[in-house]
């Protein structure tokens, strides 16, 4: 069980450096909105424009504190 906590923290910790990674990237906000999505479709991960939106800003507020 302990394991598994540890996989988590390790996959969360993953998934935060991406999306932190892709937020400072150098790039336009419609044009990186645009590249999450088409790497999440393709992950098989359906997703709308307006979850992404929501996930970027919600992204973007925990970084900010």
């Amino acid at each position: 069980m302990k394991n598994l906590g540890l996989l988590y923290a390790f996959l969360g910790g993953a998934i935060v450096g991406c999306a932190s990674a892709l937020l400072f990237a150098p790039e336009k906000g419609e044009d990186l909105r645009s590249r999450i999505c088409t790497l999440l479709r393709r992950k098989g991960i359906k997703i709308s424009d307006s979850e992404v939106d929501q996930l970027v800003s919600e992204l973007a507020g925990t970084l900010e504190k």
